[in-house]
């Protein structure tokens, strides 16, 4: 595997993380804007539903982030962002700004896991491996 390959993958999941670590932040606050937004997608203006929401978040994160647990963690990334997506769909967003955001961004997580992580290359070959050589 390439050094830039490996970099590349850093840096995907770096956007990842630190996308997730601000989302869940506002919602730990958890900000007004957080509450009414929840709230806007059908769901209790409740500061404890925020809180729990970047509990989720927060763990789903921490576990993408350590290498030992990163696959575990994308796999809650993923389950995350689809809830978002069905939230999304469920209201009647945009598709492309605001329901397909939450698989963007778990492609995106997946992507650099992918280049960062021999495992996931084994488990998921996307070329044969002659060509790898």
């Amino acid at each position: 595997m390439s050094n830039s390959m490996r970099v590349a993958g850093h840096v995907m999941s770096g956007l990842v993380i630190a996308f997730m670590l601000f989302d869940a932040g506002i919602k730990l606050v958890p900000l007004d804007v957080v509450i009414k937004s929840t709230a806007e997608l059908g769901y209790p203006a409740s500061a404890d539903l925020a809180r729990a929401l970047g509990v989720v978040a927060l763990i789903s994160t921490a576990l993408y982030a350590f290498p030992r647990t990163a696959v575990l963690g994308a796999i809650l990334l993923t389950a995350y962002m689809g809830g978002t997506v069905a939230s999304h769909l469920r209201v009647g967003n945009p598709l492309f700004t605001h329901m397909l955001f939450g698989v963007y961004l778990a492609l995106l997580a997946w992507a650099g896991l992918y280049l960062r992580d021999p495992r996931v290359r084994a488990l998921l070959p996307l070329m044969s491996p002659s060509a790898e050589a």
